[in-house]
């Protein structure tokens, strides 16, 4: 089947196969990931001879069985390697969780406060899924295991190390009571390279090509290699290449290299997959003896007796005060701009606003930069970088600095 050309224009037939997802709410580089890759124009190309010998795909084509796959059994290792440029988050990942800084007795086996720990680092992760009501997802530590368990109404996390428990429930229609909701399940936290996939092939668009780049084996499995890269200069991403399982269409294993070099920011892949039915015993679950249970409710409860929750809610007054994001350029130089309430920048040296000692500490993470947007400080990540100006605006974006600033100069 050769490509439709109309999806190589528009991207309505490929649109419709593939749908639109969210973009990662939890994890910095699958939202990353999703963002940078928001438009994806395809590429009429034939998978190159190579080990395995699979028979000729189109780009399109592949797309199409990537989205057609309705494998919802499997079970596997996942080994997750993000290197962002930014220090690890194992050790701090707790105090970004809601309510850890407050003190509001948030769960050490919250789902918030160890998937966090994903967006740096090295892990091991191992998965398994039976249909849309069974999915667990332990991430593997040294002598320690964390494990977020969905069973039906029920949604399990424990953290080993603590032996701490994490409990919530939802009132049988999939709607959750307390804060079950936030935590549904390890689905659509996109720890698995198909979820990853599914941020990256979200949209199309001009922007960018598709094309199947030879074959590989991955977990002991024939794939096609789908790569996916900007047409746009100024991105910082270079290619997403997702690994395809020839025979059933699922992604098995995800890589999003910079477009500066060196090791991949984000790679994501099995190292064991399993398509059959995982065994029932993976996703039962009984507190151990002795473990600390917390109920998703008694957090609530515990928020609003502390007044975090009073806090959580001025917290999200003052986003309303936000004039809006307002989106500069397209693709994958696509740079977001947000205005602080009231227009309050960074402090300056000499304005008062901070001790010279947290002036010196700003400067020390980021760059001063000036442009016809005024002044302003960049902070870089491999991936992400932002500008925060003097008068109070942030531009952010998957592009370097100076697309970055130029970007900044054109919405004065």
């Amino acid at each position: 089947m050769a490509p439709n050309d109309s999806a190589e224009t528009n991207g309505e037939a490929t649109g419709t196969v593939v749908g639109r997802r969210k973009a990662a709410r939890y994890i910095v580089p699958f939202a990353v990931a999703g963002v940078a890759a928001a438009t994806i124009g395809l590429v009429p190309a034939l998978a190159d001879s190579g080990d395995p010998e699979l028979p000729d795909i189109t780009a399109q084509e592949l797309i199409e069985k990537i989205a057609a796959s309705d494998q919802e059994q499997l079970s596997g290792t996942v080994k997750v390697s993000t290197d962002l440029g930014i220090p690890s988050l194992g050790g701090i990942a707790g105090s970004f969780a809601p309510g850890a800084a407050s003190g509001s007795g948030e769960s050490g086996a919250a789902p918030e406060s160890k998937l966090l720990e994903l967006a740096s680092g090295t892990h091991t992760l191992r998965v398994a899924a039976d249909g849309p009501d069974k999915q667990r997802l332990s991430i593997l530590g040294d002598g320690s295991e964390y494990s977020l368990v969905h069973n039906g109404d029920d949604v399990w996390g424990y953290d080993s190390a603590s032996n701490e428990v994490y409990h919530a429930e939802s009132d049988g229609n999939g709607r959750a009571d307390g804060r079950a909701g936030e935590h549904k399940a390890p689905e659509g936290v996109p720890a698995t390279p198909k979820e990853l996939a599914d941020e990256a092939l979200a949209a199309v668009g001009d922007t960018t090509s598709v094309t199947v780049d030879g074959t590989a084996q991955v977990a002991g499995r024939d794939a096609y290699k789908l790569v996916i890269k900007p047409k746009q200069s100024g991105s910082t991403i270079g290619s997403v290449t997702v690994a395809v399982d020839a025979s059933t269409g699922v992604p098995l294993k995800f890589t999003l290299a910079p477009s500066s070099g060196g090791k991949a920011a984000v790679d994501a892949g099995f190292t064991k997959v399993d398509f059959a039915k995982p065994d029932a015993s993976s996703f039962s679950f009984t507190p151990p003896k002795g473990a600390k249970v917390t109920e998703a409710d008694e957090l609530e409860a515990g928020a609003e007796k502390n007044g975090s929750a009073d806090k959580a809610q001025k917290d999200l007054s003052a986003l309303e005060d936000f004039k809006g994001l307002n989106v500069i350029g397209e693709g994958w130089n696509a740079v977001a701009e947000i205005e602080f309430p009231g227009g309050a920048g960074l402090p300056t040296e000499g304005s008062g606003d901070a001790p010279a000692q947290a002036q010196q500490f700003l400067d020390a993470l980021g760059d001063k930069v000036t442009g016809d947007f005024g002044s302003g400080t960049v902070f870089r990540t491999r991936l992400v970088n932002a500008l925060l100006t003097d008068d109070g605006k942030v531009y952010v974006g998957a592009v370097t600095q100076d697309a970055l600033v130029k970007a900044a100069g054109n919405a004065k």
